[in-house]
């Protein structure tokens, strides 16, 4: 367990909630306005907060946005664990995970930040987000393998699929939107039917 990641487990469960808003909300304003373009003022005016109080937090813009990275990366991680354990044909468990990733992505522990600013994070904090995102990538390819060896998936170049499908998936906290005009449900069902479709044998 990191030094951060150990340092917020050792606070309360009250402490943790407060966190994980913090994060939701700075996710929400780092998709919409970057990197450069948000302030921890920003993120403390959402929350309603004085600078000291976001400090009792987040050190630094650079921490607050590798903690939403790992929070993103966590979510990630468990959708793909439980579509690993879904049973079925390697198609059946990769829309699975999609279908959890989505709805991460879509629900109610929304909105996820999209991992677009890793060149901004410190050497060690980027390390451990790209060796992350690696994992994740290859775990997902593993599902697509699978599917080709079982006759579910269509023969395919496996690495480019998986890219092409994960780099869709993790764009949509950009411009998915609470109560717009396409619901998470709608993203979930015609997301998961446009990868059925796209990668059916």
């Amino acid at each position: 367990m990191s030094e951060i990641k150990q340092w917020h487990a050792d606070k309360g469960p009250q402490y943790r909630l407060k966190h994980d808003r913090l994060l939701r909300v700075a996710a929400a304003c780092f998709n919409q306005k970057g990197y450069s373009g948000t302030s921890l003022k920003d993120v403390a005016r959402q929350l309603d907060l004085t600078d000291a109080a976001l400090y009792y937090y987040v050190r630094s813009k650079e921490e607050l946005v590798y903690q939403c990275y790992r929070r993103a990366a966590d979510l990630g991680a468990r959708a793909m664990a439980r579509g690993q354990a879904a049973g079925g044909s390697g198609l059946e468990r990769a829309l699975a995970y999609l279908d959890h990733h989505l709805d991460a992505l879509c629900g109610e522990e929304g909105p996820v930040a999209i991992m677009s600013e890793i060149p901004s994070l410190k050497p060690g904090h980027k390390a451990d987000i790209l060796e992350r995102s690696r994992e994740h990538s290859l775990a997902f390819e593993v599902l697509i393998a699978e599917g080709i060896a079982d006759g579910s998936i269509a023969p395919c170049d496996v690495r480019m699929t998986g890219n092409a499908i994960m780099g869709a998936l993790n764009w949509i906290p950009k411009w998915f939107r609470p109560g717009g005009p396409v619901s998470a449900a709608q993203v979930r069902g015609q997301f998961t039917e446009f990868c059925r479709r796209a990668l059916g044998a």
